[in-house]
Formats: structure tokens, C-alpha cells, sequence
């Protein structure tokens, strides 16, 4: 039993990056992960969430693409060329959500998975969860 108990504390948190600009939705993103038992590590800026997933290396990044200092596609190629991030997968979630831009996501950029802001806590808990288990 102790030895069980030793290696269940000894085991880390998934940590989960998330960087959107707006600050009610980092606090929202936080409540609907709460139960996931995952660390959840926000950013508001492109610039600050690189330097989240360089210096914490996140087992998940969920991306905005409209932020205010770069592109979210330029966070998302800047980890791409990076070797530590290249195999991070990453989770769009934006507002942005036509057709053409999901396919070109999921199909072309290779995230691991594109959700349309509003989307349902249900679909962002399994969309995490699936990306966890890669």
C-alpha cells in the first residue's frame, strides 16, 4: 500500500497551455478543466504563451488565433519549428470557425483538433482529454 501511495504522489499533472486575449475566457477555460487534474498555465499574449511552452513544456496548448501581438497561426509555426514543441498537440479555439478554416486546420496545419468559440465544456474536456492520451 505505501508503495502505491509513493508512486501515485510521485507521479506529475498534465499541464495544459492556454492562450486567448481575453482574460474572462482563460478564468472560464480554467473552471471547465478544473476537474481534469490537469495544471492549467495561461498566457494573453502569442509572445508570453511561447514562452509558457518553452519553459513549462506543456503536454497541450489550446490556441486562439486572434491575439493582439501575433497571429495564433504564427504561435503555432513558431512551436512547429521549435523540436521541443514540434509534438505538443495543440487545440484551436477561436472564433474563426468556418469550414474552410477548421479544414485547413485539422487537414493541412495537422492541430490535433479545431472547436468554434462557443463551444460546449463537454466537447473541450474530451477534445483535452483525447490529446492527453495521444
Amino acid at each position: 500500500m505505501e508503495g502505491n501511495r509513493r508512486s501515485l504522489q510521485g507521479e506529475k499533472k498534465k499541464k495544459v497551455v492556454v492562450i486567448d486575449d481575453d482574460e474572462d475566457f482563460l478564468l472560464l477555460v480554467k473552471m471547465i478543466l478544473a476537474d481534469q487534474d490537469v495544471e492549467v498555465i495561461t498566457a494573453s499574449l502569442g509572445a508570453r504563451g511561447l514562452e509558457a511552452v518553452r519553459a513549462r513544456r506543456p503536454d497541450v496548448v489550446i490556441l486562439d488565433l486572434i491575439l493582439p501581438d501575433m497571429n495564433g497561426w504564427e504561435v503555432y509555426l513558431q512551436m512547429q519549428n521549435e523540436p521541443d514543441s514540434r509534438e505538443i498537440p495543440v487545440i484551436i479555439l477561436s472564433v474563426q470557425g468556418t469550414r474552410p478554416d477548421r479544414s485547413f486546420g485539422v487537414q493541412v496545419a495537422r492541430v490535433h483538433d479545431y472547436l468554434t468559440k462557443p463551444c460546449l465544456p463537454s466537447q473541450l474536456r474530451q477534445s483535452v482529454a483525447s490529446a492527453l492520451a495521444r
